[in-house]
Parts: C-alpha cells; sequence; structure tokens
C-alpha cells in the first residue's frame, strides 16, 4: 500500500478537505475494486467514510448516513488486513490512526 497516500488522506481528514480525502485514496481503489482484497475493500470504507462527511458538510445527512454505513460494513477488516500483513506495521498503524480519526470526526459532525 502507498504509505504517502494514506498520509495525504490523513491530511485532508484533519484539514476537513473529505473530497481530497476520498480523492488520496481513490487512485489506490479504483483500479483494483474488483479484486478480491480485503485492504482494497477497507480502502473503499475510508473512501465512503470520507464521502459521508462531505455529504454532512452539504446537508445531506441521510445520504451521509447510508454512505457511513458502508464504511462500517468494511471497517473491521483492518484487523484481517493486521493478521495478513503483520511485518507492515507501518500501514497497520496507519490505518488505527484513520479509524480513531474517523470516528472523532463522525462524532464531532453528528453533534453540530
Amino acid at each position: 500500500m502507498n504509505s504517502s497516500s494514506l498520509e495525504k488522506f490523513l491530511l485532508a481528514l484533519d484539514e476537513e478537505c473529505f473530497y481530497d480525502a476520498h480523492e488520496a485514496l481513490e487512485h489506490l481503489w479504483f483500479p483494483r475494486r474488483f479484486e478480491d482484497d480485503d485492504e482494497i475493500r477497507l480502502l473503499k470504507g475510508y473512501i465512503n467514510a470520507a464521502v459521508s462527511f462531505e455529504l454532512i458538510k452539504r446537508g445531506r445527512k441521510e445520504s451521509a448516513k447510508k454512505v457511513y454505513n458502508v464504511y462500517l460494513k468494511y471497517r473491521d477488516l483492518r484487523l484481517h488486513v493486521k493478521e495478513l500483513y503483520p511485518q507492515d506495521a507501518l500501514h497497520v498503524s496507519q490505518y488505527e490512526t484513520i479509524e480513531k480519526r474517523i470516528q472523532t470526526i463522525h462524532g464531532a459532525l453528528n453533534d453540530q
């Protein structure tokens, strides 16, 4: 996995540039979207979380809930990815950071 893309995703989340966060991972996910790969599905979940946040910013909370549910569907794949790639501690650590950030942002946006 491309570490710099994950860093760009995190930075965009921090800056509340949710469309840009989506774009940071889209180029990794899109060409591989039909593969039977848990890490690719995990990226799909992260992309959907970012899309959900963008929809909330645009006042489309019902649509945001549906898209966020896709993230929830794939969220726990991080644990499987961690088992598959124990030697790749950097990415696993980044995935854990991403999930914490997503939870924080989700809580903050839904409290508004």
